[in-house]
């Protein structure tokens, strides 16, 4: 496949899994699933498709040397590095406008360094579906086999059936819905017609910079004048001063709900976005009442009339008569919380970021 890369975001937070993701140590660079960082797993799992030379990483510039040393075979050109988050439109454009200038004739798989997908093969088999129909121009998006009314995922509706590719099916997307509430969600599950928002789009660069161009002009400019400027000695200062003036937008806000011609391919491949502690919980090993132990020195556990609980911590931990229960202990702080709440977490962080809290983000 010609003039194909993977271009994986990077810069996330990760704030519904602290009290472990921490802003000098997101989801991303920490061993949640096995031995292997999130970001390190998620280059791994694309290596039949992707040479390093292929592979571009967005990160803020905070994790960018940790990034590396994860993966020194990726050039370290190929990481582009945004001066600080402005949310996933900016990012994506910048490195897009990136790509664009070292291969204008790019076809761009947008990947993530936190999701976990346990079937590879088949994500790989379905990379070369989505590459052969961007050709034709359309932005192909990876919908999820919703497994159940989910509040936490955006939702994609599926419209006019294109046929199949390569074994695929493939259908043209007929809208992009945020977040709904438990009710929305329902109806969804039961039309049978809408998958899980992946946040994965594969599209040749020339249409997503065209998209770029007709959704936001104002940051399409940004990114020409950067494309200008880029061999400039002082390129990093212009850069700098042109992110404070960069919207905050996501990629799905800024151009997947305004554009057209986006086909979808709905699959089931195993994913998780690993986005909550419940959603770990879903896809770590249990035992035969249910309860996920994980950390160091997993033997010292006491599990005493427990079920359907994760346990994560790195030294001696108690439960005795929980059910659905999460115990997180990151060694300063210690998180207790019911398996339904887990979204709630991302609470907690705005409280402490709020009252000044910061040596425990």
């Amino acid at each position: 496949m010609k003039s194909y890369y993977a271009l994986i975001a990077a810069g996330g937070r990760g704030t519904r899994l602290w009290p472990l993701s921490r802003a000098d140590m997101p989801k991303q660079l920490l061993p949640l699933i096995d031995d292997h960082s999130m970001f390190l797993t998620s280059i791994e799992r694309i290596r039949p498709l992707f040479s390093p030379a292929d592979i571009f990483v967005v990160t803020g510039a905070q994790y960018a040397e940790q990034l590396q040393a994860e993966a020194p075979d990726i050039p370290r050109e190929n990481f582009i590095i945004e001066p600080y988050p402005k949310n996933t439109a900016p990012a994506l454009a910048l490195a897009l406008s990136v790509i664009q200038q070292r291969d204008p004739d790019a076809t761009v798989a947008i990947l993530t360094a936190d999701h976990h997908i346990s079937q590879r093969d088949k994500f790989c088999a379905v990379l070369g579906a989505a590459w052969q129909l961007a050709q034709a121009g359309r932005i192909v998006t990876l919908g999820m086999a919703p497994s159940h009314p989910s509040t936490g995922f955006g939702y994609i509706q599926q419209g006019q059936s294109l046929g199949e590719c390569r074994g695929f099916p493939v259908y043209m997307s007929r809208r992009f819905t945020e977040k709904p509430d438990i009710v929305r969600a329902t109806h969804f599950l039961a039309a049978g017609e809408y998958s899980w928002n992946s946040g994965m789009f594969i599209w040749r660069v020339d249409r997503a910079m065209q998209d770029l161009e007709r959704h936001q002009p104002g940051m399409y400019a940004m990114c020409a004048y950067l494309q200008s400027v880029s061999q400039s000695p002082d390129y990093q200062t212009k850069l700098r001063d042109i992110w404070e003036t960069m919207p905050t937008l996501s990629i799905d806000f800024a151009i997947m709900e305004k554009a057209d011609n986006i086909a979808v391919i709905p699959i089931d491949i195993g994913w998780s976005d690993v986005g909550t502690w419940a959603s770990l919980y879903d896809i770590l090993p249990q035992d035969n009442f249910g309860n996920c132990i994980k950390g160091k020195a997993r033997e010292s556990r006491v599990i005493l009339d427990t079920r359907d609980t994760l346990v994560f911590s790195d030294r001696l931990a108690v439960t005795i008569g929980l059910e659905d229960v999460v115990v997180v202990d990151s060694g300063d702080v210690l998180l207790v919380c019911h398996k339904d709440r887990t979204e709630d977490v991302k609470q907690v962080v705005d409280y402490l970021r709020e009252n000044g809290s910061n040596e425990y983000l």
